[in-house]
């Protein structure tokens, strides 16, 4: 990558194509961390990127290589509000798609949550421990910085107790 930043849409294409290379076995565990590390030094850069591993087919999200973790677990804070509120997002999807009974959503949905989940463990614990507290005190006192994205979303009392028991299944694992 350049020294240029990518934008959203630009991460997600690089992206995709890594993945695609990692997945063929054309570039190493190695060479794809350094790649991960420069795509997620950004906002947009970090947002592109999970989107396509999160809700992607890759394995990578599934099998992460130790060196890939360590690229995200340095990458600090931005990296775990991300994935706190891609737990978030996708949790409350996954009951809107319950309801609606489209099961194909839904199970994306909950894959999406499980692999936000797994990476949550992988990162610097003391981070997630405060961003996901940060996100349980606006689902259950409606009070913090996080009140303002659950209303932004629209996540109705029953998608922020699911949000709830998420970030409960993390702690408790």
């Amino acid at each position: 990558m350049s020294n240029q930043q990518p934008t959203f849409q630009q991460a997600m294409e690089i992206t995709a194509t890594w993945l695609q290379q990692w997945d063929n076995e054309e570039i190493s565990d190695e060479v794809l961390a350094d790649r991960i590390g420069e795509m997620v030094a950004s906002r947009d850069g970090a947002r592109g990127f999970f989107v396509v591993t999160l809700a992607g087919d890759s394995a990578l999200m599934d099998r992460m290589p130790d060196v890939v973790a360590g690229q995200l677990r340095s990458a600090g804070r931005d990296v775990v509000d991300l994935s706190v509120r891609n737990l978030a997002m996708s949790t409350a999807m996954a009951l809107h798609h319950k309801r609606s009974g489209d099961d194909n959503q839904q199970a994306g949905s909950e894959r999406v949550t499980l692999r936000c989940a797994e990476l949550l463990r992988l990162l610097e614990p003391i981070l997630v421990k405060e961003r996901l507290e940060q996100l349980l005190e606006a689902t259950i006192d409606n009070s913090g910085a996080d009140v303002s994205f659950l209303e932004r979303w629209g996540y109705d009392d029953e998608q922020k107790r699911a949000i709830s028991s998420s970030v409960y299944a993390i702690a408790a694992a």
